[in-house]
């Protein structure tokens, strides 16, 4: 059964997150029934990791083992896969790769971008990719704000609980390296986009990152206090979750 690599793009807006669920409208649930349309029989698909409800994706990974006797050139899986889905899900790349290749695990790498607008009045056309912040914000605190996160750091205040974590948890449970933790300016200044490149991101820590980071750079917060909920780990979690809509998971690297 050849394994294949689909990368593909979304808006999460109109879904339930990735993973699939009992109730369905999930992306998962929709390219696995597109799937079971071409094959005629169930097929189970393996991400690079979830995103939640609201989420968009530029370059989601997943890999499935297609039966040998289907004997479609990626070429050809993408146009028949994107002739079963929804517009708002479509699958940009499909290439052949080892058996032994796995989406997530193999992972090492992403690559998450968040919008925020700070428009007077936020355009129609950004409803439900951007979090809109008419009031404004300082650039220049935001941006030191997030130099705080660039290294390896344990993260625990910066992770929602699923439910399933270890307890207790390893030593290096919650540790991640970022990368790079910047913000630029667009559009005359009225969108800022945030990029986090990290060699992994726990269960909503991209928007804790960002709706932290924001309160330090409106004033409600400080820097000592941001770097402190790196190494001050009996504290509580963060309480400040920017929302979905803004958040894009860009690219996933691998060896």
């Amino acid at each position: 059964m050849p394994r294949l690599l689909f990368t593909c793009a979304y808006n999460g807006g109109d879904w339930h997150g990735w993973q699939s669920q009992a109730g369905g409208n999930t992306i998962q649930d929709v390219l696995e029934g597109a799937f079971g349309a071409i094959l005629k029989s169930p097929l189970r698909i393996a991400a690079s990791g979830r995103t939640d409800a609201g989420v968009h994706a530029l370059a989601q990974c997943f890999h499935a083992d297609v039966p040998e006797s289907c004997r479609m050139s990626p070429e050809n899986w993408r146009a028949a896969l994107n002739a079963h889905l929804p517009g708002s899900i479509r699958i940009l790349r499909v290439e052949r790769v080892a058996d032994d290749f796995h989406a997530r695990f193999n992972a090492c790498g992403k690559i998450y971008e968040y919008l925020i607008s700070t428009a007077p009045v936020l355009s129609p056309f950004d409803d439900g990719r951007m979090w809109h912040r008419p009031m404004g914000v300082d650039v220049a605190a935001l941006r030191a704000a997030l130099a705080v996160y660039v290294g390896t750091h344990d993260f625990r205040r910066f992770a929602a609980r699923r439910g399933n974590e270890p307890e207790p948890a390893p030593e290096d449970y919650y540790r991640r390296t970022i990368y790079a933790a910047d913000v630029s300016s667009e559009q005359g200044g009225e969108v800022l986009r945030l990029r986090f490149h990290g060699n992994g991101f726990m269960y909503r820590m991209v928007r804790m990152l960002v709706g932290t980071a924001y309160q330090v750079a409106a004033g409600k917060m400080s820097r000592e206090e941001l770097r402190r909920m790196l190494t001050e780990f009996n504290g509580a979690k963060t309480r400040h979750c920017a929302p979905p809509q803004g958040l894009f998971l860009t690219r996933v690297f691998y060896d």
